[in-house]
């Protein structure tokens, strides 16, 4: 297995979303963490899903329309996740971060 590492800036993106989720419905924001920690473990397992671009690879949060931004230190044997964000985000704010 692979040790998942999240950025500062990853728990922004997921805190605002659950804060987001709860705001629109009640526990949806639970649901939202519950789906991305499974999506966590199975990238722990095999962290080789597609590279979209410059060498990151995404994984989509099942039921949510969101993508796990991360890259992998094979020597290491860790994943480094610095985004999760909105599949409608345009691809332009993740370079900003």
């Amino acid at each position: 297995m692979f040790a998942i590492l999240i950025d500062k800036r990853a728990f922004s993106d997921i805190q605002n979303t659950v804060d987001y989720y709860n705001s629109n419905a009640k526990g949806l924001g639970k649901k939202f963490e519950k789906s991305l920690e499974k999506e966590l473990l199975n990238i722990s397992k095999n962290p080789f899903y597609q590279v979209r671009y410059k060498n990151v690879r995404c994984k989509l949060i099942k039921k949510f329309p969101y993508l796990i931004h991360y890259t992998i230190n094979s020597k290491l044997r860790e994943v480094y996740v610095f985004a999760v964000l909105c599949t409608h985000k345009n691809i332009k704010q993740l370079k900003k971060k």
